[in-house]
């Protein structure tokens, strides 16, 4: 292994939550006013932070998302969580491997830090990671595509960035690691490999991961 620190995002990558936040998502802006499919959340919003969902909505109709937009669409996630969520499947073994090598990781994601732990611990993920390595756009200025939030994690890891890789499966994840003068690796299990075209390596099974991180960097 040449990398010196593995930065993973939170939402498809450790969790398989993009089905069901999507779906919400979509949901929701349409109960508003504001149709929108499925498809397009996923086209529209998939690895960003909510900001973008207010900018893009306020761009588009010219009108607000109510000041508790927020706190519903994370109440009516989380609850769906709790019911739904599991983990993307060989991610836990994954990690585990990188700890028994003692290669160092964290995850670094576009949701709040409510959400990544409702997440991880539903999920049993937690014990995984642990307080010190969970890093989120609400930590940063600007989310996804910005680079700032995967330079925060390194520089809180204690890691320059070109010794970082990042595993990503929505666009603007891939751009804010190349952003950052990171390796990223696109995991295309939802995604398709042509909208993430730019990262360095592309895997659909978890247990391909570990195989890239060490064969692909040079």
């Amino acid at each position: 292994m040449r990398y010196d620190l593995v930065i993973f995002d939170n939402d498809g990558v450790l969790v398989d939550s993009e089905p069901i936040s999507n779906r919400l998502l979509a949901a929701y802006l349409t109960e508003l006013g504001h149709p929108t499919s499925y498809e397009d959340s996923i086209r529209d919003y998939m690895g960003s932070a909510l900001h973008r969902v207010h900018d893009l909505v306020l761009e588009r109709s010219g009108r607000r998302l109510p000041p508790d937009f927020d706190t519903t669409f994370h109440g009516r996630v989380f609850d769906a969580f709790r019911r739904e969520l599991k983990p993307v499947a060989g991610v836990a073994e994954v990690l585990e491997k990188l700890r028994a090598d003692g290669i160092p990781y964290c995850v670094a994601s576009s949701g709040s830090h409510d959400r990544i732990r409702v997440a991880l611990r539903t999920t049993g993920l937690y014990d995984l990671f642990g307080e010190d390595r969970i890093f989120s756009s609400e930590d940063v200025g600007r989310g996804k595509p910005a680079p700032d939030l995967f330079l925060h994690a390194a520089e809180r890891m204690g890691v320059a960035p070109r010794r970082c890789a990042v595993v990503e499966d929505s666009p603007l994840g891939v751009q804010a690691a190349l952003a950052a003068g990171m390796d990223v690796y696109g995991y295309t299990a939802m995604t398709p490999v042509a909208k993430l075209s730019t990262a360095l390596a592309h895997f659909a099974d978890m247990a391909e991961l570990r195989g890239l991180l060490t064969s692909t960097h040079t």
